[in-house]
C-alpha cells in the first residue's frame, strides 16, 4: 500500500497552512489542487508549495468545483503509482488525529473505501445537519442497502485502481454532488464502503462554498439519475447468484444507525414498537437476501431428508419455512437485547445442571465452553455477566457483528464481556487465554465455523447425513489451555429458554503421539451433539450459509474472488 494525500482548495487562505503543518509529521506526499482561487490564495499556495517539498501544487485555471479538484488529485496520484489516496478538506473541519486510524483500517481492508462517519458538535448548522438525512435516505434507496452510513463526509481513503476505473467509465458531477455520487457508483461497482467515526467541526471563520440553490439543484438531479440507475440494476441485484464466499466475508447488511434505531425503539416502546419496525425490515432482507434465503432452505431440506417425520417440517420445505427461519432469528435478537438490558433473569431460564459449571468456577478454576451458532447462547452469557457471576471472554473470528455489539455495549456500558477478535488461533492468543483460565474466567469458543485462515486445517465429520468441515483450531486451543471443556447450547423450547450444559472432557491435552486421532474424536463428538440439538430446533440454526460446502472450494479473500471472476 502506497498512500498520498489529496487536498482540494478554493480560496481557503485561513486554514490551509495550519492543515499542512498538522499533516507534515505523516511524511506523506500531498497533491494540493488549487481550484481557480483568487490571486491572494494563489500567492499563498505557491509559498506553501516552496516551503513544503512533499507538496505538489496543481492548478485549475478557473474554478471548476470541489469534485473536479478531488478528481484531479486522485488521478494524479494514481498516475504517479500510488495505490490509495486520503482526501482531506482544506478548511480545518476534519480531525486529522484520526488519520492513523483511517490508514490502519485501509491497510486491513485495502480493497475498500474508508469514509469518515461525522460526529458533530454544536458548531454544525442545524439546517445542513438535518438536510443530510434526506440525502442518507436517497443513498439507501439507490444502493438498496444501509452500507453507506454517510455519503457527504469528504474525509476518505480511496482505493485508486477502482476509482480510476470509475473515472474511465462514468462521468461524475464536479461540484458538491461529487462526494455523494462517487460513493454510490463505487458501491455499484462492488467496492466495500467502511466507516470510521470522526469529529467534524464548523470553524467560526470557515468559508463555505455550498451554493444553496444551484448545489441543491445539482444534488436533486444527481439523485434522480442514481434512482433510475438503481431501477436498471434492481433485477440483477435481487436475482443474481452471489459468489461462494467464505461466511466471514459476507458483509453485515444492517447499518449501525439502523440497529441503533431498533434498540432505541425497544427502550421507548418495548417489544411491540420494536417488532413493528423489525418485521418489515426482516421481510425486506428475506426478499433481497437470496444467498441467506437459499442457505436456509438447503439446511431445512437436509434436516427433513435426515428426519422425514420432523414435527416442525411436516410439509415440503418452502419459502414459508425460510421466512419463519428469518423471523426466528429476529426474535432471538430481541431476546438478546432483553438479556443485555437485564430484563430476563437467570431464574427465568431452565438450567437444570448449572451446578456442574458453578462448582468449577467457585473453586477458582476457569474452563472452556465450546458453543455454536445454534440457539441463543448470547442470552445466557449476558445474564451471567449482568449478574456479575463470572467474567466471560468470547473469541470473535470476524467483524460481522461489530454494529450489533456496539449497540449492546451502549445499552449496558457496565458489561464485563471481553470480546477477543482474532484472525487465527496462534501462540499469542493461547497465552492470553491461558491467563484468563488461570484467573478463573470462562473462555467461549464457537466450534462450528471455519475461519478465513483455516483452509485445509479442518476435520470432516458427519452432520445431518453429510460430511461437513469443522475447524481444528478451537479444539487445538482447548487442548493447549489444559482445562475442563464443556458444551453449552441454549434453545427456546415451548416458549422457554433451556440451557443444555454437558461435560465434554476434563482436558483435551495429551501426548503428541495420537494427537490427530484425539482431535478427530473430539470433532466427531462435538458434531454429533450439535446435530442432536439442531434436529430439536432446526429453525434456531443461525448459520445462513452453505454449511456443507467443501472447505477447499470456499472463496476466502476478496483477492481470490477477483481472480476467479476476472474483475
Amino acid at each position: 500500500m502506497s498512500l498520498a494525500l489529496v487536498i482540494p482548495n478554493y480560496n481557503h487562505r485561513v486554514a490551509i497552512e495550519q492543515t499542512l503543518q498538522a499533516l507534515a509529521h505523516l511524511n506523506l506526499p500531498c497533491y494540493l489542487v488549487n481550484d481557480g482561487s483568487d490571486d491572494k490564495t494563489c500567492h499563498l499556495l505557491l509559498e506553501l508549495d516552496a516551503k513544503y517539498p512533499w507538496v505538489t501544487l496543481i492548478h485549475h485555471p478557473f474554478n471548476r468545483g470541489k469534485g473536479a479538484a478531488v478528481t484531479t488529485g486522485l488521478r494524479a496520484a494514481y498516475q504517479d503509482g500510488f495505490t490509495h489516496a486520503l482526501q482531506v478538506d482544506a478548511d480545518g473541519q476534519h480531525n486529522l488525529d484520526d488519520i492513523p486510524a483511517m490508514i490502519t483500517k485501509s491497510e486491513l481492508h485495502p480493497q475498500a473505501l474508508i469514509s469518515g462517519l461525522p460526529q458533530y458538535d454544536e458548531s454544525v448548522p442545524k439546517g445542513r445537519y438535518y438536510a443530510r438525512y434526506l440525502t442518507h435516505f436517497w443513498v439507501w434507496v439507490e444502493t438498496l442497502s444501509f452500507d453507506i452510513q454517510d455519503s457527504m463526509c469528504g474525509f476518505r481513503v480511496y482505493p485508486l485502481a477502482a476509482t480510476e476505473h470509475l473515472f474511465l467509465t462514468e462521468s461524475l458531477g464536479e461540484r458538491m454532488d461529487f462526494d455523494i455520487e462517487i460513493l454510490v457508483r463505487l458501491h455499484w461497482q462492488g467496492v466495500e464502503v467502511l466507516h470510521l467515526p470522526t469529529q467534524v467541526i464548523y470553524p467560526e471563520d470557515g468559508v463555505s462554498h455550498f451554493q444553496g440553490l444551484w448545489d441543491n439543484i445539482r444534488i436533486s438531479s444527481m439523485h434522480t439519475r442514481l434512482v433510475f440507475g438503481m431501477l436498471r440494476r434492481l433485477p440483477q441485484r435481487v436475482f443474481k447468484q452471489k459468489d461462494n464466499q467464505h461466511w466471514s466475508r459476507i458483509s453485515e447488511r444492517g447499518s449501525y444507525w439502523g440497529i441503533k434505531l431498533l434498540a432505541a425503539s425497544y427502550k421507548l416502546g418495548g417489544h411491540w414498537l420494536c417488532r413493528a419496525i423489525m418485521y418489515p425490515v426482516i421481510f425486506y432482507f428475506f426478499l433481497t437476501g437470496r444467498h441467506a434465503r437459499e442457505a436456509s432452505q438447503t439446511f431445512l431440506k437436509q434436516v427433513k431428508a435426515f428426519d422425514p417425520e420432523h414435527p416442525q417440517l411436516q410439509e415440503e420445505v418452502s419459502w414459508r419455512h425460510s421466512l419463519k427461519h428469518f423471523i426466528t432469528f429476529g426474535n432471538a435478537a430481541l431476546d438478546r437485547i432483553d438479556a443485555w438490558c437485564d430484563r430476563i433473569q437467570l431464574s427465568q431460564i431452565e438450567f437444570p445442571n448449572r451446578e456442574l459449571l458453578a462448582e468449577q468456577l467457585e473453586a477458582g478454576q476457569g474452563a472452556v465452553l465450546l458453543v455454536s451458532h445454534l440457539g441463543n447462547l448470547e442470552l445466557c452469557r449476558a445474564i451471567c455477566i449482568n449478574q456479575k457471576q463470572v467474567k466471560v471472554n468470547v473469541m470473535v473470528m470476524t467483524q460481522n457483528a461489530e454494529n450489533f455489539n456496539r449497540v449492546l455495549k451502549q445499552l449496558n456500558p457496565d458489561s464485563s464481556l471481553n470480546l477477543i477478535q482474532v484472525t487465527e488461533l496462534g501462540p499469542t492468543t493461547s497465552m492470553l487465554l491461558q491467563q484468563k483460565v488461570e484467573q478463573g474466567e470462562l473462555v467461549v469458543i464457537a466450534g462450528d465455523r471455519t475461519s478465513t485462515n483455516t483452509q485445509g486445517r479442518v476435520v470432516y465429520s458427519p452432520f445431518m447425513g453429510k460430511e461437513a468441515p469443522f475447524p481444528q483450531g478451537p479444539f487445538i486451543l482447548a487442548g493447549l489451555l489444559d482445562c475442563p471443556v464443556y458444551l453449552m447450547f441454549c434453545l427456546r423450547e415451548q416458549g422457554v429458554y433451556h440451557v443444555h450444559l454437558e461435560a465434554f472432557s476434563n482436558t483435551l491435552k495429551g501426548p503428541r503421539k495420537g494427537r490427530m486421532q484425539r482431535l478427530e474424536e473430539a470433532v466427531h463428538h462435538y458434531s454429533a451433539r450439535l446435530e442432536y440439538y439442531a434436529r430439536r430446533e432446526p429453525l434456531q440454526w443461525f448459520n445462513f450459509f452453505d454449511f456443507w460446502h467443501k472447505d477447499s472450494e470456499i472463496q476466502r479473500t476478496k483477492h481470490q474472488g477477483e481472480d476467479r471472476t476476472g474483475k
